[in-house]
C-alpha cells in the first residue's frame, strides 16, 4: 500500500510537466480492433493548453460538466440528479466531472467496479491537489477519445475539420463536444438531428462559460 501511494504520487506529479504520450484506453482499443482484424490506428498529437481554442474549452465545460472551474473534483449535485434518473428507471446517466474523466484516461482502466470507482476518486483528489484546473484541462483535451482512432484535441480538429485546434469555430467546438459520450458512434460533422440539437444547447452554453483557472 505504502509502495503505491508512493508511485501514484510520484507519477501525478511527473505528469504536471510532461505529455501524456498515451494512455490505457489507447492500448485497450489498439488491442479490441486487433481481436477484430481491424487496423490498429491510434492518432494522436499532444499541443500545450495554449494552443486549443478557447472555444472547445469552453464547449466541454458547458456540455460534460458545467461547474468544473468551481468544484474541487466531484460535483455532488450532479451525482445526485444522476442517482435520481437512475433510480427512476430512466437511460442509466453517470455524473462523472472533467476531473474524474481525467483521472480514469490517464490512470486507470475502462469498465464499472467499486475498485475502480474508488481509485478514481482518489487520482481525482491527487490532480486536483497537484494539477490544478488548468493542467487539468490540458490533459482532458489531448487525452480524451474523439472519434475512433482519434485522441486530443489536435487530431480532432484535423479529422473532423482540416484544420488546428486552435482555429476552432464555436460551431465546430460544440460538434466535438457533443459527440463525447460516445465519439465511435456519434460524428461531428454531418450530424445527426439529436446531435445537432445538443450542439445548438453547448453553443448556448458557450456564452455563459469564463476561463478563470
Amino acid at each position: 500500500m505504502l509502495w503505491f501511494l508512493a508511485v501514484s504520487v510520484v507519477l501525478v506529479i511527473f505528469f504536471k510537466w510532461v505529455p501524456i504520450p498515451w494512455t490505457p484506453l489507447m492500448a485497450t482499443r489498439a488491442v479490441e480492433n486487433a481481436i477484430d482484424g481491424n487496423d490498429m490506428v491510434c492518432s494522436h498529437d499532444w499541443v500545450p493548453l495554449e494552443e486549443i481554442s478557447p472555444n472547445l474549452q469552453k464547449a466541454v465545460i458547458a456540455s460534460e460538466d458545467a461547474n468544473f472551474l468551481t468544484h474541487y473534483g466531484f460535483d455532488f449535485d450532479a451525482i445526485q440528479k444522476a442517482m435520481k434518473s437512475n433510480e427512476k428507471g430512466r437511460k442509466l446517466r453517470g455524473g462523472s466531472t472533467i476531473s474524474q474523466q481525467t483521472a480514469k484516461n490517464v490512470f486507470l482502466w475502462q469498465g464499472r467496479s467499486y475498485l475502480r470507482k474508488g481509485l478514481e476518486a482518489y487520482f481525482t483528489v491527487l490532480i486536483e491537489l497537484i494539477w490544478g484546473k488548468e493542467r487539468i484541462m490540458e490533459v482532458y483535451l489531448n487525452s480524451i477519445e474523439m472519434g475512433d482512432g482519434v485522441y486530443g484535441a489536435q487530431e480532432a480538429s484535423r479529422y473532423w475539420y482540416r484544420k488546428d485546434a486552435v482555429n476552432l469555430t464555436k460551431m465546430e467546438a460544440a460538434g466535438i463536444a457533443a459527440i463525447l459520450p460516445n465519439p465511435r458512434k456519434f460524428t461531428a460533422t454531418n450530424s445527426s438531428a439529436k446531435i445537432n440539437r445538443k450542439k445548438s444547447r453547448i453553443i448556448h452554453g458557450i456564452q455563459a462559460v469564463k476561463l478563470d483557472y
